[in-house]
């Protein structure tokens, strides 16, 4: 997997915030990962493999959820197929992540029209929340229960950095690690835990 967020200009600050406590305790997290897929080739490609487009698309949020809170207690996992008459796709899927004090959800669907523009990430705790949409070009809100300098109270809108690149920032890391200059970020355990996440997700027996 090439999760795609990781290293995105919002993401890295949400990690960063919620790592050093502004937020509070996280109570909840709702994550959209969606697009269009009009071409029937593609969709009978994809419907050819299990966990649907949650396995495709919602894996990046995913990772970034199983990074702020965890992997979870249970995953629930809801499928639908918006065309079962063309194809077996499974293009339209919910999960429910639990925690033991928070709940995630995190939606994908490929029939979303200009789904790319309507995805987001929104991280709650009882301190400050964080609304990422969209994802790319990244756009952020914060609310602080209080300032923190160099933020205020209440709703504000970030100015984040430029964006090297969707990948960028995972090569430049890769080549640091393999430098000897600095330990990975997401470990392998890390992996692990979301992939199983993933799979759980996606309605795949795991």
């Amino acid at each position: 997997m090439g999760y795609m967020l990781r290293y995105n200009p919002a993401m890295q600050l949400t990690y960063k915030l919620a790592k050093e406590g502004w937020l509070g305790e996280l109570f909840e997290a709702n994550a959209t990962m969606s697009k269009t897929i009009s071409s029937a080739s593609e969709r009978k490609q994809l419907a050819q493999y299990p966990g649907g487009t949650m396995f495709e698309l919602g894996c990046h949020v995913i990772d970034s959820l199983v990074h702020v809170l965890g992997q979870p207690q249970k995953v629930h996992a809801f499928g639908r197929k918006m065309k079962p008459k063309q194809d077996g796709l499974v293009d339209n899927q919910l999960a429910v992540l639990e925690y033991e004090k928070a709940t995630a959800t995190v939606r994908s669907a490929m029939v979303e029209v200009s789904g790319e523009k309507r995805r987001q990430f929104v991280l709650c705790g009882d301190q400050g929340t964080i609304d990422i949409r969209p994802l790319e070009p990244a756009k952020m809100l914060l609310a602080l229960s209080k300032a923190r300098d160099p933020y205020k109270s209440g709703y504000q809108e970030i100015e984040l950095p430029k964006s090297l690149g969707r990948y960028d920032g995972e090569f430049i890391d890769l080549a640091k690690i393999l430098r000897g200059e600095k330990q990975p970020d997401f470990t392998p355990d890390h992996d692990l835990a979301v992939h199983e996440t993933i799979l759980r997700a996606s309605g795949v027996m795991v």
